[in-house]
């Protein structure tokens, strides 16, 4: 593909054999690669550029990978896969919450982070600006930004998440299942609670906040926003 001699893509990595390694397959797929070996070098690499995607471990010294995603996130957008050796539950969701587009583990297949890459790549690319809006509540779905009357929102990813996806289905029930399915996927499958703990997130944030009523509970079918 022609196109992949444009993309630039950031390796923040201090193990040098695995940054070698990513670095070596990734530029023989005709990306082009920079290395940073430590999380405060990361940082400030993904600050000062425009990298099309970034592949972010955990443990990283200076800065460790979870809080450089967090910083990352105030400024920019762009796709970050956390790379990692930790594999716990709460791992994963800090990272997904704080706006990881994707997750793996080591030990990985590079067949398989190159298809995550290039799935989240073609999804990043192919976005286009669009202000969802419900009365006074206002939603840019590539600036992630929510604001009501014009104040900001704090939201975390999967909350942000959680109220583009009622907003797109405004008027419609959906089941906590299906909401689960689209805005979790299979890591939370069975788990619907989770669905629940961030209604109740948004409701707070939003309705409790600004006095109004647009998250509705349809006993026995699921949720709603109108």
């Amino acid at each position: 593909m022609n196109n992949k001699k444009e993309t630039h893509i950031l390796i923040v990595e201090d193990e040098a054999s695995i940054a070698r390694f990513l670095s070596l397959e990734l530029e023989f797929e005709g990306y082009k690669c920079i290395v940073a070996t430590n999380g405060r070098e990361g940082l400030e690499e993904a600050l000062s550029k425009d990298y099309a995607l970034i592949i972010l471990d955990v443990m990283l010294p200076d800065l460790n990978g979870i809080e450089v995603l967090r910083r990352l996130r105030q400024q920019k957008q762009t796709p970050v896969i956390i790379l990692t050796a930790r594999d716990t539950v709460m791992d994963k969701v800090s990272g997904l919450d704080l706006g990881a587009s994707d997750y793996m583990t080591k030990p990985f297949a590079i067949e398989e982070l190159l298809a995550r890459i290039r799935a989240n790549l073609k999804k990043y690319l192919k976005q286009e600006s669009e202000v969802l809006s419900l009365g006074e509540l206002e939603v840019d779905t590539i600036s992630h930004k929510a604001t009501y009357l014009g104040e900001t929102i704090e939201l975390t990813k999967k909350e942000f998440d959680l109220l583009v996806y009622l907003l797109k289905n405004r008027n419609t029930v959906l089941s906590r299942e299906k909401i689960l399915d689209v805005v979790w996927g299979f890591e939370f499958y069975g788990n619907t609670n989770v669905v629940d703990v961030y209604i109740r997130y948004l409701r707070s944030k939003i309705d409790d906040k600004f006095k109004i009523s647009l998250i509705e509970t349809v006993r026995g079918a699921g949720y709603t926003i109108r």
